[in-house]
């Protein structure tokens, strides 16, 4: 069991904290409005009115050393830099931080902080591939123009083995697992002799540029 440390009960804050409390860890709550304290209080090991900015008052809730830290602080920029440098202070080194900018997400980094998360842009890049009319039916950014996404068996690659797609050679893709829609099986093991039914997807992982090849396939 890890601890965490959320600051910020925002939509954001409070799903990652019901998050990591489902999945049996430890968690801290914290934020300045007392309604949304009493609304994750049930969902959580801790949950408290405080400043996250504090030193003093993390180290009253118990956050000093926790495993890791997630701030959400909405468009409170400052609040979000002084969070994190009082969650440096008490020995916390992974600080995930929702930004609602590039130019936020800049001034994290620059910070040190482990990740930027922006929901906004992350749904919004997710729901462009999915209206693209491409066979993309799920996205994740993992970094500047490289993602895992999730595709469609096009037409005529069913029947065919992985072997035989040669899909890394072609288009320079990785297919990380198939999972079949019908049966809600994923395969991480992948048997590159398994021929592909029309019923399965690809999770592929490589550059967005080759994604987008091997999706344009009929």
């Amino acid at each position: 069991m890890k601890r965490f440390v959320v600051v910020g009960l925002g939509n954001f804050g409070s799903s990652v904290a019901e998050s990591l409390f489902a999945q049996r860890h430890e968690v801290v709550a914290v934020d300045m409005n007392g309604e949304a304290v009493d609304r994750i209080s049930p969902y959580v090991s801790r949950a408290a009115v405080g400043d996250g900015k504090s030193i003093k008052t993390l180290e009253r809730l118990g956050a000093k050393g926790a495993d890791a830290a997630v701030i959400s602080t909405g468009d409170d920029i400052t609040a979000s830099i002084l969070t994190t440098m009082a969650m440096h202070d008490i020995g916390i080194r992974e600080v995930y931080v929702k930004v609602i900018s590039r130019d936020h997400a800049r001034v994290m980094e620059r910070l040190g902080v482990t990740e930027t998360v922006f929901p906004e842009r992350e749904s919004a890049l997710s729901l462009g591939k999915r209206m693209s009319g491409s066979g993309l039916l799920n996205y994740v950014r993992l970094g500047t123009g490289f993602s895992i996404q999730e595709m469609g068996v096009p037409e005529s690659w069913n029947g065919k083995t992985l072997r035989e797609l040669e899909l890394r050679q072609r288009y320079g893709v990785t297919v990380v697992a198939v999972h079949d829609v019908l049966t809600d099986q994923m395969n991480a093991s992948t048997n590159p002799d398994a021929k592909l039914k029309e019923s399965d997807t690809l999770i592929v992982a490589g550059n967005d540029e080759d994604l987008a090849k091997a999706a344009e396939v009929q």
